[in-house]
């Protein structure tokens, strides 16, 4: 029998990193029925050791060679990474695109955005892709999740647990930087989980991940974490206490608070020896459940090998959501004690996830227009840089987005008090693509909205940016006190000085839009080339910020089909009312404020339903609408992950009809 995946019953194993951890793993892999067949080192004579090891536990036909061996041998089906943190990731997407199915060591990468990116590659692929925590693997947890379920200590208030240990000196891995050494994410991690998979239990949510954290802790004198406390806020208002450390030993047990008393786990890691579970409540005497050592690392070998068999991703164990849940709080964490690392930094060449150069993929489906004068084919979906956490995260998004075409990026002074536009020229200048990419910059926002703010703002974001010119600049608001001309002048003066190529506005009237060109014309100037107010399918019942301005009335679209002014609509998906809105998600209070009402939801269902028909989620049917208006637009979209940016680009896939676009907008 072989499956999609390529896993067969007599596959085999092949080990990444010959170390102490992989040591353990083998130890226990007799107790599954794959065999190690090959293992992998960049140091071959550690290779060839551990090859004799596996040889005494009876695996006597052990390829022993290089990480690029292991993945070619043909026996191999599945492979356990586990080398240091940050080779993680190149490891993980050389045996996904040879078709292993693959257990990676916590955790998966060193940061979020990289996670997110093998996660992306995992799905796109079809392949297995499973994180190694062995606590979700022992039927320790389903026993204490059991327990919760089922109301033992009534409702869970609060949780407190631990996993640090006292190292014998600062030495090795642990406390090497560029290792990503320190506690978070060595053994922090696993209290991250833990209170995950506690929560979601007592609560009946899936891959659960703080709403609020705050943290304090030490870095020490090599530049790694030796101890750090967070303190969580988790859904259902259930808060928790973690802790973890290298230099600082620590009880290293779980206590669960309820309303009704108290779970007591004396070793919730089970890494060694047998542990206990003590119930206690204000109604019964205190019982103990005594949990036998297993052998969990075989267990989660076998998880990994019977999912690669059934053709699933991922196992119900430790999700893929739960490991990009995972890799965002401890994000938030080391974030918390201003701990980043310098492969991490904002300075840092960061490079594509997998080493290879950026490159458009043959299939890409982006469609393109073009703005006269830019001089430059542009993507008519144009990336929002304004949910882009850090740097990993920015790369691991933006490479995705131009990988499937896109070449336009919208940011703005404002933006994260630059922040944002430092980033997107980081990234520019570490791909080296600054002539293929379409720039919009934004500046003079109120109440710093004049002509001597606007060049200043404008100079700043260049320098930024670490460019001499913004393919197209816009006017951030509009200032009624100023007149028309002094702005249309001073974006011109910075034209014909090379430093603009095209500009227009952004959140104004269309009268001050006709003044300002009607004053170009006569003038001897360029006129406002593009126009970016809010427009999409969900009707804006309120605005998100003040001075905005929208187009979604009939008059305004009269008059962009009129005119054929290129709109560039921002928030054309709403803020992901397409993606996340239903009657009872009230989490986010500006989506629920701007877009919450029985029309727009009678617009989301028509667009699920269309969707539905075309195979495409509603995001893209949205996304669509915009696209085929009888104007010229370039949908600016803001996905906060790769998985929202893949949603939005389904639809490129897709054409409307004009009967469909009047039907989703309940003109028929």
């Amino acid at each position: 029998m072989t499956t999609e995946t390529g896993i067969t019953p007599t596959g085999g194993w092949a080990v990444l990193g010959p170390g102490r951890i992989a040591r353990r793993f083998l130890a226990e892999l007799p107790t599954t029925s794959t065999p190690l067949v090959a293992v992998g080192s960049s140091d071959l004579e550690r290779s060839a050791a551990f090859a004799a090891e596996a040889a005494a536990l009876g695996y006597a036909d052990v390829t022993a060679g290089t990480y690029a061996e292991a993945l070619a041998d043909p026996r191999v089906t599945a492979v356990y990474v586990a080398t240091v943190h940050p080779t993680h990731a190149h490891l993980v997407l050389d045996a996904i695109a040879v078709g292993k199915a693959v257990l990676c060591e916590k955790p998966m990468t060193p940061n979020a955005g990289t996670t997110m990116a093998v996660v992306d590659a995992a799905r796109r692929a079809g392949t297995t892709l499973v994180e190694a925590f062995v606590p979700r693997f022992h039927p320790q947890l389903g026993t204490l999740l059991g327990l919760l379920r089922d109301g033992a200590i009534g409702d869970v208030h609060h949780l407190d647990v631990a996993f640090a240990f006292r190292s014998a000196d600062r030495t090795g891995r642990l406390y090497d930087p560029a290792t990503a050494g320190g506690g978070i994410l060595d053994v922090g991690c696993y209290p991250v989980t833990m209170a995950m998979a506690v929560v979601g239990a007592a609560t009946g949510r899936r891959s659960v991940e703080p709403v609020g954290l705050a943290a304090k802790g030490a870095i020490g004198r090599t530049g790694v974490d030796e101890w750090a406390v967070a303190d969580l806020v988790l859904p259902g208002g259930i808060t928790a206490t973690l802790r973890t450390g290298v230099r600082l030993q620590d009880p290293n047990a779980l206590v669960i608070l309820g309303s009704r008393g108290r779970i007591t786990v004396s070793n919730p890691w089970t890494i060694e020896g047998g542990s206990t579970i003590e119930v206690a409540t204000t109604e019964d005497e205190p019982r103990v459940i005594e949990i036998e050592e297993v052998a969990v690392y075989g267990l989660e070998a076998a998880a990994t090998v019977a999912a690669a068999q059934a053709g699933a991703v991922e196992v119900p164990e430790m999700t893929l959501d739960d490991s990009l849940a995972a890799a965002r709080t401890l994000d938030r964490w080391r974030a918390a004690i201003g701990l980043r690392y310098p492969f991490e930094a904002e300075t840092a060449a960061i490079p594509t996830v997998s080493g290879r150069p950026l490159a458009v993929a043959a299939d890409a489906p982006m469609r393109y227009g073009e703005l006269p004068g830019v001089g430059k084919r542009m993507s008519r979906l144009v990336m929002g840089c304004d949910n882009q956490p850090d740097l990993a995260h920015a790369s691991a998004i933006f490479d995705v987005f131009m990988e499937q075409g896109g070449n336009a990026f919208d940011t703005a002074w404002l933006y994260g008090r630059g922040e944002y536009e430092t980033r997107l020229g980081r990234w520019i200048a570490n791909r080296g693509v600054r002539e293929e990419v379409v720039v919009l910059t934004k500046g003079a926002h109120t109440p710093h909205c004049d002509p001597e703010s606007l060049s200043t703002q404008l100079l700043e974001s260049l320098e930024r940016q670490g460019t001499d010119y913004a393919d197209v600049y816009l006017m951030h608001r509009d200032n009624p006190d100023v007149p028309v001309g002094e702005f249309v002048d001073v974006m011109d003066e910075h034209r014909r000085a090379g430093r603009i190529r095209v500009y227009g506005v952004s959140n104004w009237g269309l009268d001050r839009f006709d003044e300002a060109n009607a004053w170009a014309r006569a003038n001897g100037r360029a006129e406002l080339a593009v126009l970016s107010n809010h427009f999409g399918l969900a009707e804006a019942y309120d605005v998100p910020w003040a001075g905005c301005r929208h187009v979604t009335d009939p008059a305004s679209k009269a008059w962009l089909e009129e005119r054929q002014v290129p709109l560039l609509p921002w928030s054309s998906q709403a803020r992901g009312f397409f993606a996340r809105a239903r009657p009872d998600f009230t989490d986010d209070a500006e989506l629920v404020r701007c877009y919450y009402g029985d029309d727009n939801f009678e617009r989301l269902r028509r667009a699920e339903q269309l969707g539905a028909e075309l195979g495409v989620p509603a995001t893209a049917v949205a996304l669509e609408y915009v696209l085929a208006q009888p104007f010229p637009t370039f949908a600016l979209f803001g996905p906060r992950t790769i998985e929202e940016a893949r949603s939005s680009m389904r639809g490129l896939s897709v054409e409307l009809t004009p009967e469909q676009v009047a039907w989703l907008d309940l003109r028929a």
